[in-house]
């Protein structure tokens, strides 16, 4: 009954010291992509995969209005008739990082921006709070009702994570492309992330923590009813609350920059539940202990999978734990938090690739299905879940146990059909340069995964099967981490200034996970 109760309250969506190739620093004090070997040899890579990635969000935006699609099909011929808010963000950023690469010239850039921008100044929106709503046709800027492929209807939802990805955008556009600050700054001042706080969702914490959004009617299933902002109006929040460091901290992140929650709540957010058995449906049993800070009691703790100890993310996804560290330098302002934490994740999803689930290939984060659809892939024992997201199609899961409050199962002997998406070791190119690129490499040389805009979204290592469409999300969080590598950390320079450096860095220096597991 707890985790019932818990996993739908809770969430959606460290061993190790930076390794000595990551050291060379850049603008933001962070470690740069740590790659090794000839330089110009590595440029000319991932400046290939940029351009040819860019080519997919170029092929994305719809000719009159400029919105992306949500995904466009592996020849680049047919777009979705669906888009969403964090669709926007990353075509956004998507643009900054094409001008930063010189893909594009500065016109052609500032000529996007602009043109989503209007588009956003189009859209129908919660004008209440400046929020926009989940799912928007990109050609005629209406809100989707019925759901295009399917024809099933669509209740109009505001979701806190999607706008929030917008929001980190617009912040970007604000200070990267002077002739649309004004612009980028009306759509991004009347946002109001206040509105999803709950302030008593962690009472024995004294924080709140953030809705994952809302319906302006009443939906089927769980919801909860809201004053809305304290504005009297009712609306039907979610029944569950962002409570995992997953890549929902976003939606913190953005809230605190825009000091329109109280810093503090940053703390609210669960590293991992406590080591006690009114937590045993958790995942696994963490080594931790209690720690205040400003005021809020933290349970500091840690997991352990293969010999590596780390802080772990809703269901152990390589997109939970480094999304949120495209735009925040989360390293180096959380240098004994997320500092330690980075580089051991991603060396545990390597693990399990390699040596563990013995796929040959690594990187397992949210995904199209190669057999259809999508779904969310990870590594099970790297997520506080139970039921934490699998590496491979037949759903292959590890129980550790809960120490004697439950008890442990059997390793699996094998593993099946492991699905390895190409952005996961885009994004760990910050911390596993060489084996991101080399496992990059072994993944277009063995499979048919790489196509005109880029590499596919996803592959299944045993079948051979290929997803091979290209998703807004998954594309722009490769240009993300490629203008990052390859332009100076630019999406980090662009976001950080102002309310993040003034509000959100301060907090997320004051903590530290377990010095012991340096």
């Amino acid at each position: 009954m707890r985790k019932t109760v818990l996993a739908c309250t809770l969430a959606l969506g460290l061993a190790a010291a930076i390794p000595a190739e990551a050291l060379a620093h850049s603008r933001t004090g962070g470690p740069s992509p740590s790659l090794t070997g000839p330089a110009a040899s590595r440029t000319s890579v991932l400046r290939t995969y940029a351009a040819d990635t860019w080519k997919s969000m170029v092929a994305m935006a719809d000719p009159g209005t400029g919105m992306p699609s949500d995904k466009v099909s592996g020849d680049l011929r047919t777009r979705a008739k669906v888009t969403s808010p964090t669709n926007a963000g990353t075509y956004l950023w998507s643009t900054l990082a094409a001008r930063d690469l010189r893909l594009i010239d500065r016109r052609e850039a500032t000529a996007r921006v602009a043109k989503v921008l209007d588009a956003l100044g189009r859209l129908d929106h919660d004008t209440a709070t400046g929020l926009f709503y989940n799912w928007y046709d990109p050609a005629t800027l209406r809100v989707v009702r019925t759901w295009p492929e399917t024809g099933d209807p669509v209740l109009p939802f505001v979701s806190s994570v999607d706008n929030a990805w917008l929001a980190a955008a617009l912040m970007m556009v604000k200070n990267a492309v002077p002739q649309q600050a004004r612009k980028a700054g009306e759509v991004l001042s009347r946002m109001n992330f206040a509105a999803f706080y709950d302030p008593e969702a962690r009472p024995d914490a004294g924080t709140g923590l953030m809705t994952g959004g809302y319906w302006p009617d009443k939906p089927e299933g769980c919801s909860q009813e809201t004053d809305y902002a304290h504005t009297g109006r009712t609306v039907y929040s979610t029944c569950h609350r962002y409570g995992a460091m997953s890549e929902t901290r976003v939606v913190t992140y953005v809230a605190v920059a825009l000091g329109q929650v109280p810093a503090t709540h940053y703390f609210g957010l669960w590293r991992t539940f406590p080591d006690t058995c009114d937590w045993g449906w958790a995942d696994q049993k963490p080594v931790g202990s209690w720690q205040t800070y400003q005021g809020i009691k933290v349970f500091e703790g840690t997991y352990g999978y293969r010999g590596l100890r780390f802080v772990p993310n809703w269901g152990g996804s390589m997109f939970e734990a480094l999304m949120a560290n495209l735009v925040v330098p989360e390293e180096t302002w959380g240098a004994r938090s997320w500092g330690r934490n980075h580089p051991v994740f991603v060396a545990a999803q390597i693990e399990h690739g390699l040596n563990d689930a013995k796929y040959g290939y690594w990187g397992f984060s949210p995904s199209d299905d190669p057999n259809g659809g999508y779904r969310e892939y990870g590594v099970d024992g790297l997520g506080m879940d139970t039921d934490g997201y699998t590496s491979d199609e037949e759903r292959t899961s590890t129980d550790p146990g809960f120490g004697d409050c439950r008890p442990a199962k059997p390793e699996p002997d094998h593993y099946g059909d492991g699905v390895v998406t190409p952005h996961a070791s885009f994004l760990a190119l910050r911390y596993a340069g060489d084996k991101a690129l080399d496992n990059l490499a072994r993944l277009r040389a063995d499979f048919d995964s790489y196509g005109p805009g880029g590499f596919y979204d996803a592959v299944a290592v045993r079948s051979g099967k290929v997803a091979k469409e290209y998703l807004a999300l998954d594309q722009g969080m490769i240009m993300g981490a490629l203008g990052n590598a390859l332009a100076d950390d630019d999406l980090r320079r662009y976001f950080t200034p102002g309310g993040p450096e003034r509000l959100l860095k301060p907090v997320l220096r004051l903590e530290e996970w377990d010095a012991r597991l340096r």
